[in-house]
């Protein structure tokens, strides 16, 4: 897990966003959780990566199952407060404005919603392998 400076990550989704408004298809979610595609767009100068930008809406008391994304994945919370953790690193809760990476290799083993009582709205930012699905499960 490593913590990111807000400010770039948000630049560079927004930025991504007011450039290309775009809908992503449809794809997994995880549990609980409302995901909304806000956009899918080719990386033509990486071959054979794309971006793929989602809102996740955590109702009060949500939580995702242990999963992975097979993607660089950059989290900018927007709302209420999140729970954070990827496997052999330590759980992180985060606030509006704050950031966390999860890489390629790292089992999310946590991800839930703070709170029990307040919803929690994040950004998520992933660079993956075109068509590839965003959320894997892991048992």
């Amino acid at each position: 897990m490593i913590k990111i400076a807000g400010g770039i990550g948000l630049a560079l989704m927004f930025a991504a966003g007011a450039a290309m408004a775009q809908h992503a298809p449809s794809h997994a979610t995880p549990q609980d959780a409302k995901v909304t595609p806000l956009l899918t767009k080719e990386m033509k100068d990486i071959p054979g990566k794309e971006v793929l930008m989602i809102t996740v809406d955590y109702p009060p008391g949500a939580a995702d199952p242990v999963h992975r994304h097979d993607a660089h994945s950059f989290v900018y919370v927007l709302e209420g407060s999140i729970v954070m953790g990827v496997k052999g690193g330590k759980e992180v809760t985060l606030k509006p404005g704050d950031t966390f990476y999860e890489g390629p290799d790292d089992i999310h083993t946590v991800g839930r919603n703070a709170s029990k009582t307040k919803p929690a709205k994040f950004v998520v930012m992933l660079v993956k392998n075109k068509g590839a699905e965003f959320f894997v499960p892991v048992k």
